[in-house]
C-alpha cells in the first residue's frame, strides 16, 4: 500500500478512521516520524536577516550567578559567542580577548556573551583560574541554545566556535563558524559590528574612516 502524505494532519485524522488499533498505531507512528521530520527542516531555518532565536541561560559574571534573557539586551547590540568548553587549549585565548577588547564593544552599546555546554559551576571553578571577566558566562548545559543557533556537534555534546552579532531589534545580522581547533579574531568581529552599525554598504577590508559605498 502506498501512501502519499501531502498533508501529515489531515492524512493522520483521515488514517484514524480506520477501526483496526494496529492501523491506528501505525499511521500514528508515520505521524510522529514526519511531525519530528518537519521540526528538524524548520531548526535549520536559522539566517542572517531572520529573528535571532531567543534563549534564557544561568550565566556568572564577578561572582553573581543569575538567568539571562536575549529579551534583556533589547535595544542594544549583542555579539553572543560559543566555545567548546572549559578547562581547554584555544577557549581560554578567545575568553579573555574578549574580556581584553570589553570597552570596545560597550563603546559601540554592545552586550558580549559567552556560552559554552559547562555548567555555571564549571565556570566558577574555571574563573578561579582564568580570572574575572568583564561579560557573563552562560550555561547551555540543556544545549538547546547551541542546537538552535546549528552549533552543536551532537555526537560530541560540545558547540563549535560560533559567533553572531543581533542588533536592538533581536534579527540576526552576523554570523561566523570555525572549526574546534581555530580561534576566531576579535578584531575581525568588531570590525564588522562597525560596519553594521553605519547603516551603509561598506566594501571590501572596509574600516572605520574609509568611504562607504552609501546606503541601499
Amino acid at each position: 500500500m502506498e501512501l502519499h502524505l501531502c498533508s501529515t494532519v489531515s492524512t493522520y485524522n483521515r488514517l484514524s478512521l480506520y477501526q483496526n488499533p494496529l492501523w491506528s498505531i501505525h499511521f500514528r507512528h508515520i505521524y510522529i516520524q514526519t511531525a519530528t521530520i518537519e521540526h528538524q527542516v524548520s531548526d535549520m531555518r536559522l539566517q542572517v536577516g531572520q529573528r535571532a532565536p531567543v534563549f534564557t541561560m544561568q550565566g556568572i559574571v564577578k561572582g553573581e550567578i543569575r538567568d539571562y534573557h536575549l529579551e534583556d539586551y533589547a535595544g542594544k547590540w549583542v555579539v553572543l559567542f560559543f566555545y567548546p568548553g572549559d578547562f581547554t587549549f584555544v577557549c581560554p585565548t578567545e575568553v579573555k580577548e574578549f574580556s581584553n577588547r570589553h570597552d570596545e564593544f560597550a563603546e559601540l552599546s554592545a552586550q558580549v556573551l559567552g556560552v559554552s555546554v559547562d555548567s555555571v559551576h564549571a565556570h566558577r571553578a574555571w574563573l578561579k583560574e582564568l580570572g574575572e571577566l568583564k561579560y557573563p558566562l552562560l550555561s547551555d548545559i540543556t544545549k538547546e541554545v547551541s542546537r538552535s543557533y546549528r552549533v552543536l556537534i551532537e555526537e560530541k555534546g560540545v558547540s563549535l566556535r560560533g559567533a553572531f552579532i543581533i542588533d536592538p531589534e533581536g534579527i540576526l545580522r552576523y554570523q561566523v563558524v570555525h572549526d574546534l581547533d581555530i580561534g576566531r579574531s576579535v578584531d575581525e568581529i568588531l570590525r564588522v559590528l562597525k560596519a553594521l552599525q553605519t547603516g551603509e554598504m561598506c566594501p571590501v577590508e572596509w574600516k572605520p574612516g574609509k568611504a562607504t559605498l552609501g546606503k541601499t
